[in-house]
């Protein structure tokens, strides 16, 4: 290997500078689509999930007429924050406890104390602000831009990227599954870092033997991503997608025979991380919150007969479970070290690595 067979990654200070922390909120997170929620969450009428996208608190409600609608968590009269639980039910509207202002579950000011002496108040006017929300894939994306991008490009395109069509993904059917098991992660590492390991398998040999017994292939270092459409395939003798090779569960009747006992992996920046497998689904969400702590949340899904049946999804929720805890391990001993001299003009990229380089391009492309 020489040194043309490198390329630099990005300096330790953009995994550490809060100033730069707070571009990508303002650049990235707060004008990009965030897959905030799984639209099963908001199960009936009034139920509500609050969420963090940039610097900002979202609340996320199911309507009377069944749509779910997204709103900035602040209160139109002095500020205070609507829904300070992150998850809950309401009647018909949200009530202030700071004043008693109260909007309905579409964001309208309906009623505050004495309001039939103020008639310069416009309740039009001084509703909840909306955010834009699209449902796909089964989750509630929401963006806070004025003007948000295009879902099918941003989004959508990811996808297309990866696998060629979206036809590939419709075949696992996402929607119809059912959260068969929710882990969250809080991780002491910047974002970017866990992206980063998402997208490579250079340290898969290294730090995760269950992973490369089931996917021989990825102790070559090659990850899934690095081929556009290829799928990791299963080694000889492993039944399923699951801790020990043991058989999983009902295939996903969607998915081909060219899908089956295979592996695919998809990042879709900048937080969400989809990975498929035959039959069940895995999707990570990320929530950056500081420049070095990011919160993982990670759902398990499965056909809706495995999860109503109760049926024993431990084998595959471990395996994946310790990935994560091996990576974001691995992502929490490098947090330390942006900080460092040695790491002040960043490392270097390693062949199979170099589609790193892309991730990077992009980030600067937004904050610089």
């Amino acid at each position: 290997m020489t040194e043309t067979d490198l390329l630099a990654t990005l300096p330790g200070a953009y995994y550490t500078d809060p100033a730069v922390f707070v571009r990508e909120q303002e650049q990235i997170f707060e004008r990009m689509w965030f897959a905030a929620i799984r639209a099963d969450d908001l199960a009936a009428p009034g139920t509500f999930r609050t969420t963090r996208v940039g610097r900002e608190s979202v609340v996320l409600v199911r309507g009377r007429d069944g749509a779910i609608r997204g709103f900035l968590n602040v209160c139109r009269h002095r500020g205070a924050q609507l829904c300070t639980e992150e998850q809950g039910a309401v009647g018909r509207a949200f009530r202030c406890t700071y004043h008693a202002w109260t909007y309905d579950l579409t964001g309208r000011l309906v009623a505050a104390p004495n309001l039939a002496s103020m008639p310069g108040l416009d309740k039009t006017a001084y509703g909840l602000v909306p955010v834009s929300t699209h449902e796909w894939l089964g989750y509630v994306w929401v963006c806070l831009a004025d003007e948000p991008p295009s879902f099918a490009d941003d989004v959508q395109g990811a996808v297309v990227d990866r696998l060629g069509d979206l036809a590939a993904i419709d075949a696992y059917d996402l929607p119809s599954l059912k959260v068969g098991r929710r882990i969250r992660y809080d991780v002491a590492a910047n974002w970017k870092l866990i992206v980063e390991n998402f997208m490579e398998c250079y340290h898969c040999a290294t730090i995760h033997p269950e992973l490369v017994e089931v996917l021989p292939e990825f102790a070559d270092g090659y990850a899934a991503q690095y081929y556009v459409g290829h799928g990791a395939e299963f080694g000889d003798g492993i039944e399923g997608f699951t801790v020990n090779g043991s058989a999983g569960h009902d295939r996903i009747p969607g998915v081909s025979d060219a899908q089956d006992r295979r592996y695919f992996a998809i990042t879709v920046r900048p937080q969400v991380f989809v990975n498929l497998v035959p039959d069940h689904v895995i999707l990570h969400r990320m929530t950056p919150l500081a420049a070095d702590r990011t919160v993982v949340e990670c759902d398990w899904l499965y056909l809706p007969g495995v999860v109503d049946a109760g049926r024993d999804v431990s084998a595959s929720v471990e395996l994946f479970h310790r990935v994560n805890q091996q990576d974001f391990a691995a992502c929490e001993r490098t947090q330390p070290a942006m900080s460092s001299r040695v790491y002040a003009r960043g490392g270097v990229l390693v062949p199979s690595e170099h589609h790193l380089a892309g991730f990077h391009d992009w980030v600067r492309s937004r904050i610089d």
